[in-house]
């Protein structure tokens, strides 16, 4: 997708902290941090949402989530919450699936 923000990112279009990249998944550190480590882990195809998706993304999903918890695992975030957000009403602002990894504090619940 031409004007999807990570989209771009992805392509290196626009500059961003990348933690990791491999051949299906991308993940950067957030520029609006909600905790002390808070990265987005996302597919490198575009997928709008969650709703979006097709049965043939499930393993994709699942390589993003594994990604997530390798990432944490470096980082040594023993305790760590990996959110996705689904539509804006639950606070999807960019539409390209990305799961929250955040970390480093006490979380709360419920979430808000």
């Amino acid at each position: 997708m031409n004007n999807c923000l990570f989209c771009r990112m992805i392509k290196k279009e626009i500059k961003c902290k990348i933690e990791y990249e491999d051949e299906k998944t991308f993940a950067i550190h957030d520029i609006n941090p909600q905790a002390p480590a808070h990265l987005l882990v996302m597919p490198k195809n575009h997928i709008e949402s969650i709703s979006g998706m097709k049965e043939s993304d499930a393993g994709l999903i699942g390589d993003v989530i594994h990604c997530a918890k390798q990432i944490a695992a470096s980082k040594g975030l023993e305790h760590y919450r990996l959110v996705f957000n689904n539509g804006a009403d639950a606070g999807q602002s960019i539409f390209h699936i990305h799961l929250h990894l955040l970390s480093g504090r006490k979380m709360h619940w419920p979430p808000g």
